[in-house]
């Protein structure tokens, strides 16, 4: 039996629009605004419109100062799946609360080098970037997967680190010839002209240098370079360096920050997003316990910064996730529950909703969602059935798919969440390598596998053009 695994699972809050500017958070409970945490800084993913929704708390940004990549700009200018830096104050419901600035940072944006669809990689100026279920595409990159990028595309990636310095993307952006590259990450081989971040090394020897503690770049720093050239020998062409590891918050202020950790000491000592968290016996711990954080393993820590800089964690949410894939019309829709292929599947705080289709609505919720409305749903599945983590609307190709761990097997015939799939004489068969294979090998080892079938809907039956082993 496959394991089921732990991907990424970004939490969505389907909770009404605060209102409002300054400093209070208004028209929570009808009474009056209840007293909000005077300082809040939020780094994650952007998972909804509507104001912003981001690490679970849904900010009114109608008063924010919002910029990317320093720039002034607007909400228009942001998408579902960036990272960024939210700044206010927070509700004491803490579901709401009140933006005062919004920064969005791309981690890395550059011509793509090497493209491994199996592995799920892409290298892009050096710098390997892992792409999963987690990763949103925009709606210019067709298909929206690896599949839909080529060799010297310039690609914008959000994302966080890993400890190795890999990348894990959570949205990836064709950009037009001609943009500005930009990388981040931790330097090493720093001498009086080059620095290396990760495999690229970068030419500074022309840059403005900006905000480093000691007026140069040192090994061990976090920095971001930017150029428009390479050298003879491929090394970046800086035109700017810049100091990236200050502080993100300071004494007392409440944060909320989503990442992977990239240094485990113990469970009660590691780090995030370059801030080390302490946990104790009052920290609570959500979808696991303290015996399930490891290097690497994503995770969204809320608590205050003590006079160490230290976070000291009063929440720890483990991002979970499965693997579960239905690509199909929408059947019925209920207050906080979808149905596709027959499967009910629960919508609730941990959703991203994004609109891909011609319609292009935003802001987009379970809401703006119609009986024959094609979907794109990404989920796990748990003890009450399958809960999505993502939810996409897209335009009908019509084709269905469903992806999940195989119940039962009656050759020609196999089930999948209780949804039948039958192949015949013209499915293809493939293994977990994209190898062709014989029907015979497939259902010697279907039972408990992931399998992925692609086909036509008749009558409750997936009729398999494609079946797929999944790795």
């Amino acid at each position: 039996m496959k394991s089921k695994g732990i991907l990424v699972l970004i939490a969505v809050a389907l909770v009404a629009a605060c209102g409002g500017g300054g400093t209070q958070v208004a028209g929570i409970d009808g009474g009056g605004a209840p007293a909000p945490v005077a300082v809040a800084v939020a780094k994650g993913t952007i998972t909804g419109f509507g104001s912003i929704i981001v690490n679970d708390v849904r900010y009114d940004i109608s008063s924010a100062t919002i910029t990317v990549e320093g720039s002034p700009a607007n909400e228009t200018d942001l998408a579902v799946g960036q990272v960024v830096v939210v700044k206010g104050s927070l509700g004491s419901d803490g579901t709401t609360g009140i933006a005062d600035s919004v920064d969005f940072d791309d981690i890395l944006e550059g011509p793509i080098s090497a493209i491994d669809t199996l592995a799920g990689t892409l290298t892009v100026l050096g710098q390997l970037v892992r792409v999963d279920a987690d990763t949103s595409f925009d709606t210019a990159i067709i298909p929206a997967s690896l599949g839909g990028l080529v060799i010297s595309d310039i690609v914008e990636i959000s994302g966080f680190f890993l400890a190795d310095g890999s990348i894990g993307a959570t949205r990836v952006e064709r950009k037009l010839a001609g943009s500005a590259f930009e990388v981040q990450g931790t330097v090493s081989n720093v001498n009086a002209t080059t620095l290396q971040i990760s495999n690229l090394v970068v030419d500074y020897s022309a840059a403005t240098i900006d905000n480093f503690p000691g007026g140069m770049p040192e090994d061990g720093q976090q920095v971001e370079a930017q150029g428009t050239m390479f050298g003879a020998s491929g090394e970046l062409l800086a035109t700017r360096i810049e100091f990236k590891g200050g502080a993100l918050a300071e004494d007392g202020d409440h944060v909320e920050i989503e990442g992977f950790i990239t240094r485990f000491g113990s469970a009660t000592d590691f780090d995030v997003e370059g801030i080390t968290v302490a946990t104790d016996g009052n920290t609570q711990f959500e979808n696991g316990a303290s015996m399930d954080l490891a290097l690497n393993r994503k995770v969204e820590v809320e608590g205050e910064i003590d006079t160490a800089g230290v976070l000291v964690a009063s929440k720890v949410e483990l991002k979970l996730s499965g693997f579960v894939r239905i690509e199909s019309l929408v059947e019925d829709v209920q207050a906080n529950q979808i149905t596709l292929l027959g499967i009910a599947v629960n919508v609730d705080a941990s959703t991203r909703i994004e609109d891909k289709s011609d319609a292009d609505l935003r802001p987009f919720s379970l809401a703006d969602i119609v009986v024959g409305d094609f979907v794109v749903l990404r989920g796990v599945e748990n003890a009450n059935g399958v809960t999505a983590t993502r939810l996409e609307r897209e335009d009908f190709d019509d084709e269905v798919a469903l992806r999940g761990f195989v119940d039962s097997v009656n050759d020609p015939d196999f089930t999948i969440l209780g949804v039948t799939v039958q192949t015949a004489g013209g499915t293809t068969f493939q293994d977990e390598n994209d190898n062709s294979i014989t029907p015979a090998a497939f259902f010697g080892q279907a039972q408990g596998s992931l399998v992925e079938a692609v086909g036509v809907l008749s009558s409750g039956t997936i009729i398999a053009t494609e079946v797929d082993i999944e790795n």
